[in-house]
């Protein structure tokens, strides 16, 4: 396990996060968010003992943290009786696609970190022999396949524990719609910090 400066706060936050929704979870036999406990250790323990190799940004990993702890809130706060992820942020479209929810702003923060993620690991081998346009068709798609992913898991999630409330159709076109839009932004994201930098360097 490798932490570097400033890196150790993330790491009491992320803890202290998931000791407090495990908590609460546990308490309302809530399994369905116990299993994406289970699954933000996974990712913690693996960003941990691959930290030195990869040398992830304090950036990323504060990202990652707020990702985690928007989505234990989703699932662990109510107002109103109605978890917060059902929290309806801006009426943009009503029946049956609910737009703009808490859910959605989620998964575009989520998978907008991702993406970047995702940039960090690959770009030392890719931006040396392609442009722009091809780096970040992958680099997207990347982002959003680990936003599919994450559907996977949601349904899995189904399977094992069927009152989970997590949608049926529209909900998991309109995640991957959103983990599409959030994944897209973050390449907007990188071209301009990547060109800001360059523009300095000149």
């Amino acid at each position: 396990m490798h932490l570097k400066k400033g890196q150790l706060l993330v790491f009491i936050v992320n803890i202290a996060a998931l000791l407090i929704f495990a908590f609460v979870f546990a308490k309302r036999k809530n399994y369905e968010f116990m299993i994406y406990i289970g699954v933000i250790i996974f990712f913690l323990v693996l960003i941990l003992y691959t930290n030195k190799k990869v040398n992830y940004p304090n950036g990323i990993l504060w990202g990652l943290t707020l990702w985690s702890l928007l989505h234990m809130s989703g699932g662990g706060i109510y107002l109103n009786g109605r978890k917060l992820y059902a929290l309806m942020i801006y009426p943009l479209v009503g029946e049956p696609y609910l737009i703009f929810k808490f859910d959605q702003f989620v998964h575009i923060v989520g998978f907008f970190v991702a993406t970047l993620v995702v940039y960090h690991l690959i770009k030392p081998k890719l931006i040396k022999n392609h442009g722009w346009i091809a780096l970040s068709i992958v680099v997207v798609m990347a982002g959003f396949g680990l936003g599919a992913l994450n559907e996977v898991v949601e349904f899995i999630a189904t399977v094992i524990t069927p009152e989970t409330g997590v949608g049926g159709y529209e909900n998991t076109a309109l995640d991957l719609v959103s983990n599409l839009i959030g994944a897209i932004l973050a390449m907007v994201y990188i071209y301009i910090k990547e060109k800001a930098i360059k523009a300095r360097i000149k």
